[in-house]
C-alpha cells in the first residue's frame, strides 16, 4: 500500500527550488496555476497571511523556508547575523496565529541555529533542517492515510460515503495530505463510494481546492453548500466525518476551520464517526484546553464581497475562521506516531511519548 500511496503524489503545493521558494497561488485554484517564486522571509511572511499558501503542515514548512532566505540575506550583510534574524523570526510568526505547525517549524529553525558551531556552513545547516520538515511532513502523511484508512475498514468493508471540510489535502501538507490522505489511500482500497465536500464559506477551500484534487484523481465526489451537512448525514447514509486540524490541545480539543465544530455536532447526533487527522507537530501540549487557542479573526469583507463585488447591505461582519471542537466530539485522532480513540488528556500524553511508526 506504501508503495502505491508514493506512486499516486500527483498535487505539490510547496518546492524548494534553486535556492528559491516556490508556492502554487492557491487563491487562483482551480481555474489557474500559477506559481509565485519567493526569496526573502517577509516575502513569505506574506503569502502566508495573503493565503497563498495555506494549511497548516504547509504553513510551517513554507515559514522553514523562509527563515533559510532570511538567513542567506542576514549572512550576505554580514555583522551579527543571528541577532538579525531574529526579525524574520518574528515576522513569520506574526503572519497567522492559529496554525501551531508554523511556531513549530519555526522554533525547530531556532534549535538549528543554536546549535551552530565556528566552522559550520550555517545556511547549508538551515537549509537541510527545513528541507527535513519537508521530507518529515510527507512521511507522516503517508503513515495517516495507511492508519487512517485501516480504520474506515475496520468499521466496514464496502464502499462508504465520507464528508469532509475545508482542504486538508495535498495542497495544505507537503506530500499526500491529512484528511484528504486518508480518502485517498480508503480509495485506492476500494472503500469510498463518494465523498462530500462541504464548499467551505469564504475561501471556499472544499470547493476550489478538495474538489478539484479529488475529481483530479477520479474520487467520486460532490459538492455540497456547508449547511447541507445535517441533511445530508440524515438522507445518504455517511460513515465518516474526516477532517484536519490547525492545532490540537493536551486533552484533544481541535481548532479547525470555522464550521468543523457543527460538523461534530452533527455527527454524534447522526451516529457518524468523526475523524481528525493531523501530524504531531500539530499537537500543542503546552495548551491544557481549546479554551485557550488564538482565534483568529480576518477582514469581514471576506464575507461581505465575492469577487470583489460587495453582495450583503451595509453592515458590518464577523469572521473567525477557526473554531474548536471540543474532545468528546471526537470518534479519533490520527497521527504519524498512531491513533487515539476517544482522546482525553491521558491519551493524548501517553500519544506523544511515543516515536513515529514508520
Amino acid at each position: 500500500m506504501r508503495d502505491e500511496l508514493l506512486a499516486a503524489e500527483k498535487v505539490k503545493a510547496i518546492e524548494w527550488r534553486e535556492g528559491s521558494l516556490l508556492l502554487l497561488d492557491q487563491r487562483l485554484l482551480p481555474r489557474e496555476e500559477q506559481w509565485l517564486a519567493y526569496d526573502s522571509a517577509a516575502g513569505v511572511a506574506e503569502a502566508i497571511r495573503h493565503m497563498v499558501v495555506r494549511g497548516a503542515p504547509a504553513i510551517g514548512i513554507a515559514a522553514a523556508f523562509g527563515l533559510v532566505l532570511g538567513a542567506r540575506a542576514r549572512l550576505a550583510a554580514g555583522g551579527d547575523w543571528q541577532a538579525a534574524l531574529e526579525e524574520d523570526f518574528r515576522v513569520l510568526a506574526d503572519s497567522r496565529p492559529t496554525a501551531v505547525n508554523l511556531f513549530w517549524a519555526l522554533e525547530r529553525m531556532r534549535e538549528r541555529v543554536q546549535r551552530l558551531k565556528a566552522g559550520d556552513d550555517a545556511l547549508a545547516a538551515l537549509e537541510a533542517e527545513a528541507v527535513g520538515i519537508l521530507e518529515s511532513d510527507r512521511e507522516a502523511n503517508l503513515t495517516m492515510a495507511q492508519l487512517g484508512m485501516e480504520l474506515i475498514r475496520k468499521h466496514e468493508s464496502g464502499p462508504q460515503k465520507l464528508l469532509t471540510h475545508c482542504n486538508a489535502g495535498a495542497l495544505a501538507t507537503g506530500g499526500f495530505g491529512t484528511a484528504l490522505g486518508v480518502i485517498r489511500a480508503a480509495h485506492q482500497a476500494g472503500l469510498v463510494g463518494r465523498v462530500y465536500a462541504g464548499e467551505t464559506r469564504p475561501w471556499l477551500q472544499g470547493a476550489r481546492l478538495t474538489a478539484w484534487e479529488l475529481a483530479g484523481e477520479g474520487v467520486p465526489v460532490s459538492l455540497a453548500v456547508d449547511s447541507a451537512a445535517a441533511h445530508l448525514m440524515k438522507t445518504e447514509n455517511i460513515t465518516w466525518v474526516i477532517v484536519g486540524a490547525d492545532r490540537i490541545t493536551a486533552n484533544g480539543d481541535v481548532a479547525n476551520k470555522i464550521g468543523t465544530y457543527q460538523l461534530a455536532i452533527n455527527a454524534m447526533h447522526h451516529g457518524v464517526r468523526f475523524m481528525v487527522v493531523a501530524p504531531s507537530s500539530t499537537i500543542d501540549m503546552s495548551l491544557e484546553d481549546g479554551e485557550d487557542i488564538p482565534i483568529e479573526e480576518r477582514d469581514g469583507r471576506e464575507l461581505l464581497e465575492v469577487a470583489g463585488q460587495r453582495v450583503a447591505a451595509n453592515v458590518d461582519a464577523i469572521n473567525p475562521v477557526f473554531d474548536v471542537t471540543p474532545a468528546d466530539l471526537i470518534d479519533v485522532i490520527v497521527t504519524e506516531k498512531g491513533v487515539v480513540e476517544r482522546p482525553d488528556a491521558a491519551k493524548m500524553a501517553q500519544l506523544m511519548c511515543r516515536k513515529r511508526l514508520h
